[in-house]
């Protein structure tokens, strides 16, 4: 890959992200989430509705303990390899947990990815290489949902949305979740042109659409974006087939495990069986389509919201659903919110580092 990079990220993109990450900024959605949770136990409560926690099945919380574990450990070992092990074990490990801790305080639809070319660059990506090296995970786990959705529309059919709600709102999922694919296949089409084929062309194109009278206040981004993806281009340019094995592979391995964890918690609490579990992973699906619309940070509210509409059937009861939300919710949000909040005042003290990624 060339060795040419632009200039260093700019200081003032470069503050704004930190204001963004201060970590008082956890106490709104850490307020909003618990608050759902709380209104879901004080509305569903009756004695005895938590007895089956003192059945439940340690092996799989075991596993949903391993799962976590092991998504984590694919995530560093996916950013190490993209950078070309330009970064370490433990910048690897320190990029990760401040980009998830930007997914729980930003909004669903910017997450991690917004701010990750300068976390990338905190730790001495020079900023071409570290748009490409963000531009290269959103293309691959939009590529792993576009492939993914077919497969799990065959495995749930109709019972990918839930049930007993009102033929109108199901309705509405079921466009929702059409458009959402139908436009994360655009754009990974979008982004397989751009990077492979000819990333000017695009840039043009967008620049056209953004011309036009209702959409010409977003001309400044739209050219932005084209930029980026010119200079990812240019920087991937001359990848083996190794790179993008290794890459999709781990993409893969993280994001399967992913969607994992919520039919392994289910487990520990209710009879579990391979079609189930593979039914829960597709349900899973559209359930992240709700959340990709969320304006508050990482979710917050709506994850919890619309968690027992999709997955209380498999639980027995309100309450149990209930406590099954706040598990989720503490495993895979505000652990890392607490993570990074421990975390993130080390890193932001560190010195900018100035490495030279090495070549495959």
């Amino acid at each position: 890959m060339p060795l040419a990079s632009p200039p260093p990220v700019p200081a003032r993109l470069d503050a704004d992200l930190l204001h963004q990450l201060r970590p008082s900024r956890i106490v709104v959605p850490a307020l909003i989430g618990l608050s759902v949770v709380a209104f879901l136990f004080w509305r569903s409560y009756k004695p005895g509705d938590l007895a089956p926690l003192l059945h439940a099945k340690w092996q799989w919380l075991f596993i949903t303990l391993l799962v976590l574990w092991a998504r984590d450990l694919g995530y560093i070992y996916r950013i190490r390899s993209i950078s070309e092990k330009a970064l370490s074990w433990r910048q690897s490990f320190g990029v990760i947990v401040v980009w998830e801790f930007a997914s729980c305080v930003l909004p669903s639809a910017a997450g991690g990815t917004a701010a990750a070319p300068v976390i990338l660059t905190k730790e001495g990506i020079p900023l071409g290489k570290a748009i490409a090296y963000t531009i290269v995970t959103a293309f691959l786990d939009n590529l792993y949902y576009v492939l993914m959705v077919p497969l799990v529309v065959w495995l749930a059919s109709d019972g990918l949305y839930p049930h007993g709600l009102q033929s109108a709102f199901v309705q509405s999922l079921r466009i929702l979740f059409i458009f959402s694919y139908l436009a994360v296949s655009a754009y990974a089409g979008l982004l397989i042109y751009a990077l492979f084929v000819n990333p000017r062309s695009v840039r043009r194109l967008l620049v056209r659409l953004a011309s036009v009278r209702v959409l010409r206040r977003f001309r400044r981004l739209a050219y932005r974006q084209g930029q980026e993806m010119v200079l990812a281009s240019a920087q991937l340019r001359g990848a083996g087939a190794a790179y993008w094995w290794r890459a999709s592979l781990s993409t893969v391995f993280v994001w399967t495990a992913r969607y994992a964890v919520i039919g392994c918690l289910i487990g520990a609490f209710s009879p579990m069986t391979t079609n189930t579990f593979l039914f829960i992973f597709a349900r899973n699906i559209t359930y992240k389509v709700i959340l990709l619309l969320a304006i508050t940070p990482g979710g917050a509210g709506i994850a919890e919201g619309a968690f027992p509409t999709f997955f209380g059937r498999f639980m027995g009861t309100a309450a149990m659903t209930s406590f099954l939300v706040l598990l989720y919710r503490i495993v895979t949000y505000y652990f890392y919110l607490a993570l990074g909040v421990a975390y993130l005042p080390r890193w932001l003290a560190s010195p900018t580092r100035s490495r030279v990624p090495k070549r495959e």
